[in-house]
């Protein structure tokens, strides 16, 4: 009964010290997170700051999964090299190791006052980014009191003879120890949590430094599984395409590389270990860094070919891309509010280039009188509604107990803008070219004049769309300001060819059926050029008191 106790005790010691990760982990993550991804995205175009870069996040986010995920998009979308994010992974492999090397000295003394600050900030703080650090103290703090609560119960089960005999065998075959290690580390989702049981298993003597550090090794390799099971599929845009599972098989194969080289010299570097330093914690802490210090240096030379191999062994996917499957909405990131908020913005721009494409076909449509243009723009509009389904339910997924007043907003205006853009592609699908399916079914044909017409104002809302984009983007309130502008100018233009329309049809140069038709497609092609300006403009303006609650007039 005791055991069964003891044993429930450190089941318990073990979850707090995986959920203090997880708040130092996710409360770094939403108060640097984004910071962190425009470093990357600006300072990965020059390879020799890729390991001091990878190094540096890592240190701060303390996950190399979370960089890793970060950098999996990037190299997937080609915004940065495979040799380049290779090294990245390299340094934040090292980075990683920091937090251990704090923890094998004996801080937990401090764990009380750190959770007291870290309580303080967070209570106080409102939604900021000092709250969010408090988050990460409180996770610290809890960090340190579960490997204090570990050493005290670890220390009867040295003698327990069960316990001795499964360490024998673990002893007696190493490469067992390493797939045992990796497995928890991929359940436990962190590599540190792990590395810091085992160093507490070592501190207490229930395992020697010998079978410790093969069990760090099997953390090594286990916490590079998760990308590659992970990262690579959530990247809703690659799911089929090997390219996003470069980066994330590489960090894999890597990381088998250095087990597979270290396993056998594990006899020579045992000894020098206990030269460096003889308390077992600390043993385990350095092997942990001089691990990866090791692997960085074997495999930076040789980075590139490297890579060149990956992308052999992973081509791109063949055959045509599916537009209406999304590519940047990762489910990896959904936890980091403004990460997950930024790449549905990505995708909306995607949305926003689909849109831009149907107009080009519309406008095709209209002035061929062509029934294959006409059914490419409808499908089309397909892609549109399937692309506007999943930026919603990504959306919907975000917790909103974790978005700021920043983040609820921003959300509100994604939203928004894909709304209209998908209402635009509506109009365009149902009315338009529903209005130019039976103006071919009747043989109505287009005048000169009225495909000049067709095709000035189609690009002027290609032009109009593209601006709409850029405000969406910049939230700059005079582009807004000349978004709004666009659409008295649509209006205007309307009006004047719905005049000039009107005197051809007294002339008798248009017949009614075919003059009905044409007015019903300048009426739609305005209320198109409506809803785009109020994608971008209105959100922005409205934010900053630049919009009046309404055009009617007051009673005097």
């Amino acid at each position: 009964m005791n055991a069964t106790w003891t044993l429930l005790d450190l089941a318990g010691a073990v979850a707090l010290l995986l959920w203090g990760v997880h708040m130092v982990q996710s409360g770094i993550q939403r108060a640097y997170g984004p910071d962190l991804h425009r470093l990357l995205h600006r300072a990965l175009h020059h390879r020799m700051a890729g390991f001091a870069v990878g190094l540096g996040a890592t240190a701060v986010l303390q996950s190399s999964t979370a960089t890793g995920l970060m950098l999996t998009g990037l190299a997937a979308s080609g915004a940065v090299p495979l040799a380049v994010g290779l090294e990245v992974m390299l340094g934040a492999n090292v980075g990683s190791t920091l937090i251990v090397q704090v923890l094998s000295f004996d801080v937990a003394a401090v764990a009380p006052a750190l959770i007291l600050a870290g309580v303080a900030a967070f209570r106080r703080a409102g939604k900021t980014r000092l709250r969010d650090l408090g988050r990460a103290l409180i996770g610290l703090g809890l960090m340190l009191m579960a490997l204090r609560l570990m050493l005290g119960l670890l220390a009867p089960l040295a003698d327990v003879p069960a316990l001795q005999m499964g360490l024998r065998m673990l002893a007696a075959q190493p490469v067992l120890g390493v797939l045992l290690a990796a497995i928890l580390t991929w359940l436990a989702h962190s590599s540190v949590a792990v590395v810091l049981l085992v160093m507490s298993l070592a501190a207490q003597g229930v395992v020697g430094v010998p079978d410790a550090c093969v069990l760090v090794l099997g953390a090594n390799l286990g916490t590079a599984i998760n990308p590659v099971l992970e990262g690579g599929p959530m990247l809703q845009g690659a799911t089929g395409d090997p390219v996003a599972r470069r980066l994330p098989v590489g960090n894999l194969l890597n990381r088998l590389l250095g087990c597979l080289v270290a396993l056998p010299l594990m006899p020579a570097i045992v000894p020098a270990l206990a030269w460096l330093d003889v308390a077992p914690a600390r043993a385990v802490a350095n092997f942990h860094l001089g691990f990866n210090l090791m692997l960085a240096l074997l495999c930076l030379p040789v980075l590139r070919p490297f890579a060149a191999l990956l992308a052999r062994l992973l081509p791109a996917r063949a055959g045509a891309d599916d537009l209406g499957r999304p590519r940047y909405l990762d489910a990896a990131i959904q936890s980091v509010p403004p990460l997950a908020l930024a790449a549905a913005a990505r995708e909306a721009l995607r949305m926003a280039d689909v849109l831009e494409h149907m107009l080009t076909s519309a406008a095709a449509a209209l002035t061929d009188a062509d029934r294959r243009l006409i059914a490419e723009t409808r499908r089309l509009d397909d892609v549109m509604d399937r692309l506007h389904g999943a930026i919603q339910s990504y959306l919907a997924g975000l917790d909103p107990g974790q978005l700021t007043m920043a983040d609820q907003r921003r959300l509100q205006e994604i939203l928004l803008f894909v709304s209209h853009l998908e209402a635009a592609a509506d109009v365009l699908d149902r009315n338009l070219m529903g209005g130019a399916a039976r103006r071919l079914k009747r043989g109505l044909t287009m005048g000169e004049a009225e495909r000049t017409e067709a095709r000035r104002l189609l690009d002027r809302l290609g032009g109009t769309l593209r601006a709409a984009a850029a405000v969406f983007m910049t939230e700059d309130a005079r582009a807004a300001r000349l978004l709004v502008g666009e659409k008295a100018a649509f209006r205007t233009l309307e009006s004047t060819a719905a005049d000039a329309h009107l005197a051809d049809l007294r002339a008798g140069g248009t017949a009614a059926e075919a003059s009905v038709l044409h007015m019903d497609a300048l009426r739609d092609l305005k209320a198109v050029n409506a809803h785009l300006v109020a994608a971008a403009a209105y959100p922005v303006l409205a934010g900053q008191g630049g919009l009046l609650t309404s055009r009617v007039r007051d009673e005097e």
